[in-house]
């Protein structure tokens, strides 16, 4: 299955219930830029949401957690994968990306800092053979931001699989991105009510200038 292309839908206003009222905290929490890779960006008309809102949500989020002292963990799938790392993946997605800075580059607007981490990601979560949750636990940190795309895949993936981590996931439903509006609302409403609190980026950059604000 290929990538869709000139992706553009409008960002959804209204937001799902959570079930839970967990509260962020940034000496708890580390911010996650998910795959913001030029190769799975391209899939999006750039000038229309949700691209429109979802970078400069992220670059916000970026910055306020930078001034909060909050870390940032990028992930970012490898080019020219080898078919026996890549496995069943192949079988939905074909090769993956090329070895080439067109496909493997965080986008610009969003181009990491030499401070922040870069983790190498192999598949939907972004805990699955990386070193993720071992960074949380020996930093003390227990709460995750996840931003990026997409968000019913491994958006998701890595949210739920936080949970079950016992990691408090903060999914910023303004700042991520999907292949729909459907499956953008449908990773929202899943999140809220199995793994996560669904939030906006004015509550987190307001939580972020506080000690502790509810998200």
């Amino acid at each position: 299955m290929a990538l869709p292309t000139a992706v553009r839908y409008e960002m959804p206003t209204e937001f799902p219930q959570n079930r839970v009222d967990w509260t962020l905290d940034p000496s708890r929490a580390v911010l996650l830029l998910h795959d913001m890779q030029e190769y799975f960006v391209n899939a999006y008309d750039r000038s229309v949401d949700p691209l429109r809102t979802v970078v400069p949500n992220i670059d916000r989020l970026r910055s306020s957690a930078r001034a909060a002292g909050i870390p940032i963990v990028y992930t970012a799938q490898p080019g020219d994968q080898d078919p026996e790392e890549r496995a069943l993946l192949s079988d939905f997605w074909g090769p993956g990306l090329k070895a080439d800075p067109a496909h493997t580059d965080v986008i610009a607007e969003l181009a990491p800092h030499p401070d922040d981490v870069m983790l190498t990601k192999w598949r939907y979560s972004a805990f699955i053979k990386t070193d993720l949750r071992e960074r949380l636990r020996e930093s003390g940190r227990d709460q995750l931001i996840i931003t990026g795309i997409y968000a019913h895949i491994g958006c998701l993936t890595t949210a739920l699989d936080g949970f079950m981590q016992d990691v408090q996931i903060f999914f910023v439903g303004d700042a991520v991105a999907d292949f729909s509006l459907d499956e953008h609302v449908g990773a929202l409403e899943y999140a809220a009510g199995r793994c996560a609190s669904v939030t906006r980026t004015d509550d987190l950059v307001k939580a972020m200038s506080a000690e502790t604000v509810s998200a």
